[in-house]
C-alpha cells in the first residue's frame, strides 16, 4: 500500500475510535523522528499513544495493529488499557573506515556550501575633469539637449582656442559624459577684479538630480576663484526656469537683465 493510502486509512481508523493521526513533519529519511507516527485524543489532545521524549516512536504497523486490538470496547476502556509507549533505540555512529593517513574516515560527508554570489560591480565614479578632442561626440549630443545644435568637428576646432584662453571647458564624466559646463574670465574696468563667467551647463536628461550640475559648477566657481575672480555670473536663458532655480538654490542671485542682438554671421 502507498504511502499516502496507508496514512489515510490509518487517519479514518483513528478518526473512527476519537483520535487524531500526528505524523513526523521531518522530511530528512535518518533524521530525527522521520517516518514516525503517534496518537492523540481528538477532544482533549492528550498524548495516547507513539509520544516519546525525543518525538514520535511508533511506525505506521505499530500504529494500524494499537488500533486494531487495543481498543477492548470504548475509546475510555483504551485509555486505561494503552500498552506501553515504544521508544526509539538511540543511533548508532557508524563504524569510521581507516583513511590513507590512518585517521578514521568520515562515512557520510557534509555538502560544501554554495559559493557566494560574485561582488556587484564597482559603480563608476564621477569625474569632473577639462574637456578633450574624443569627447566631441559627447558633448554635441548635449547640446542638442540643451537647444544648441553643433557638430562634433565645430567642437573640437573650438577647444584649443578655448585652451589657449585658460578657459577650459570641464565635463563630468562617469563611465562616459553626462555633462558639460563652460567658463570664462573677463578683465573688466568697472571692477577691481575680474568677473568670472559660466556661461552654459547642460547635464543629460537620465542624470539630472544626482548632483552632477552641483559638482561641474563647483569646479568651474573653483577655478574662477583661482583666476581672480571675485564675482562670478551665469548666462541662462530665460525660458529656462528649472535652470534659474538650480542657480538660486546653489546662492546666486539675479542681479541685472541680459540683452542680446544678433550681428550676423556665426552665431
Amino acid at each position: 500500500m502507498a504511502g499516502s493510502d496507508r496514512d489515510d486509512m490509518l487517519r479514518d481508523m483513528a478518526a473512527n475510535r476519537g483520535c487524531k493521526l500526528v505524523k513526523s513533519r521531518r522530511r530528512t529519511p535518518g533524521s530525527g523522528d522521520f517516518g514516525r507516527y503517534g496518537l492523540r485524543d481528538a477532544k482533549s489532545g492528550q498524548d495516547v499513544y507513539g509520544f516519546g521524549s525525543e518525538g514520535l516512536t511508533a511506525t505506521a504497523e505499530e500504529i494500524e495493529t494499537y488500533l486494531r486490538g487495543g481498543l477492548r470496547a470504548s475509546w475510555k476502556q483504551s485509555l486505561r488499557t494503552a500498552p506501553d509507549l515504544p521508544r526509539a533505540e538511540p543511533k548508532k555512529a557508524p563504524k569510521a573506515e581507516p583513511g590513507r593517513s590512518g585517521s578514521p574516515a568520515v562515512s557520510k560527508r557534509t555538502a560544501a556550501p554554495p559559493p557566494p554570489p560574485p561582488a556587484p560591480p564597482p559603480q563608476p565614479q564621477l569625474v569632473v575633469r577639462e574637456a578633450a578632442p574624443r569627447d566631441a561626440d559627447a558633448v554635441s549630443a548635449l547640446l542638442g539637449e540643451l537647444g544648441f545644435p553643433t557638430e562634433a568637428g565645430a567642437i573640437r576646432r573650438r577647444l584649443p582656442e578655448l585652451r589657449r584662453a585658460g578657459t577650459p571647458p570641464l565635463v563630468a564624466d562617469e563611465a562616459g559624459v553626462i555633462g558639460v559646463l563652460t567658463w570664462h574670465v573677463m578683465p573688466v574696468l568697472h571692477r577691481p577684479t575680474p568677473v568670472g563667467r559660466v556661461s552654459m551647463m547642460v547635464v543629460t536628461a537620465m542624470a539630472r538630480g544626482r548632483g552632477v550640475g552641483a559638482a561641474l559648477l563647483a569646479e568651474a566657481e573653483a577655478r574662477i576663484a583661482a583666476a581672480g575672480c571675485s564675482l562670478v555670473e551665469v548666462t541662462s536663458n530665460i525660458e529656462l526656469g528649472g535652470a534659474h532655480a538650480f542657480y538660486r538654490a546653489h546662492g546666486y542671485e539675479r542681479t541685472s537683465y541680459r540683452f542680446a542682438k544678433r550681428l550676423g554671421g556665426d552665431s
